[in-house]
């Protein structure tokens, strides 16, 4: 039995020209079975989100870095049975690799007034390893953006176009560090900004 695995898949959703456009990490088990981005634990604290700087769902384009469910199985013992269990995980470079073209055909026909990042997998699959969420959150960064240049070689290339692209935290990092809250309602702030200015 494979410890990592995938299943689902989950279609990007929202308008062609969104106010904002979400790049997440991967679907969730309520994702994959609804086929609703972002309608899980996390989604319900992201609507909150939305509310507090007066966006509503239908102005934005949700999408994700790799759209299956990627997850591990864990094998835990309860009343002498061995169960195996399903826990979320992020999604290995292979994964990220084998879903580019998805969100590069996205990033060409979307064409969304702020892009929005949550956590380090959507950040860096935009812009690289070079940036992490915890030193470059509520700052907006201007740039072109990577894009698979060949499978095979596992090269990638920019686009010509720039995107105007702001990351936060992932919603679910409150669950693990409700300290978090504070800064991500601060980017909020600054995201509120920029989006009056635009």
């Amino acid at each position: 039995m494979e410890p990592y695995d995938c299943e689902g898949f989950v279609y990007g959703r929202g308008p062609m020209i969104p106010d904002i456009m979400i790049v997440g990490e991967a679907p969730g088990e309520t994702e994959i079975h609804n086929g609703m981005p972002f309608s899980g634990r996390a989604g319900k604290v992201l609507n909150e989100f939305f509310s507090y700087i007066g966006v509503s769902r239908e102005n934005i384009y949700f999408t994700s870095t790799v759209r299956s469910r990627p997850y591990k199985r864990v094998q835990k013992t309860k009343d002498n049975e061995v169960l195996i269990k399903k826990y979320n995980r992020a999604p290995t470079i292979k994964e990220q690799l084998a879903h580019a073209p998805i969100l590069d055909y996205e990033m060409q026909h979307i064409k969304p007034k702020q892009i929005v990042t949550l956590g380090n997998v959507g950040l860096q699959r935009l812009v690289g390893k070079q940036y992490t969420i915890s030193e470059v959150h509520g700052r907006l960064i201007h740039s072109q953006v990577r894009q698979l240049k060949d499978l095979e070689t596992n090269e990638w290339t920019r686009t010509e176009e720039y995107y105007s692209i702001f990351p936060t935290f992932h919603p679910a990092s409150i669950f693990y560090n409700r300290s978090l809250e504070k800064e991500i309602y601060k980017d909020l702030d600054k995201l509120k900004e920029q989006l009056h200015e635009k």
